[in-house]
């Protein structure tokens, strides 16, 4: 049976819940309440684990705060023996209008210190990542107050819409591989 590994990047504690910074917690919330797969408290992360299509899918939100998801996403790769191509990153990303996603097979952190740290952790940028557009409304010296902060209510209003989508781009993933899933969700 093929494994899969979808890892959320987010900081753990209610003042993070509702911040652009935790969009991955969210995305596999959506993800995890679609598929009727609760998330359950183990080493390094909440995890929910459930099938699609005789494929298996561990999804994990990792508790060692974003600057440390390196060491989560590793541990669960090595102990459920999930190859590199099969893994797939959800983070925030600020170069991108809120609500844009982008699926990609490589790339560098873009000033991402949990991409840094995963990259530092894996030894290469040759990985599968989507990136939830955050866009950047903020001032020059603003972007951690930005990031950290609440979403807007034009944001929340769009976000069930936006949620939804992302669960079908982490399904394609899946089910169609990486390049299909770009070819048909990028800047959607």
């Amino acid at each position: 049976m093929k494994k899969y590994m979808i890892v959320g990047l987010g900081n753990i504690g209610t003042e993070y819940a509702e911040t652009r910074h935790n969009i991955g917690f969210k995305v596999l919330d959506a993800l995890s309440a679609r598929e009727e797969a609760p998330f359950e408290t183990m080493k390094l992360g909440d995890v929910a684990t459930f099938k699609i299509k005789g494929r298996s899918v561990l999804c994990l939100k990792p508790s060692t705060y974003m600057n440390r998801s390196g060491k989560a996403l590793n541990y669960w790769m090595e102990k459920e023996k999930i190859p590199l191509e099969h893994v797939l990153v959800i983070t925030d990303d600020i170069n991108l209008p809120y609500g844009t996603i982008r699926v990609k097979t490589k790339g560098s952190d873009g000033g991402h210190n949990g991409l840094k740290d995963i990259q530092e952790h894996l030894g290469t940028t040759q990985y599968n990542r989507f990136r939830f557009g955050v866009g950047a409304d903020f001032s020059k010296g603003r972007q951690v107050d930005y990031v950290l902060g609440q979403w807007n209510e034009a944001e929340m209003e769009k976000m069930p819409e936006r949620l939804k989508k992302s669960t079908e781009v982490i399904t394609s993933f899946i089910m169609a591989g990486v390049q299909r899933t770009m070819n048909q969700y990028n800047n959607t």
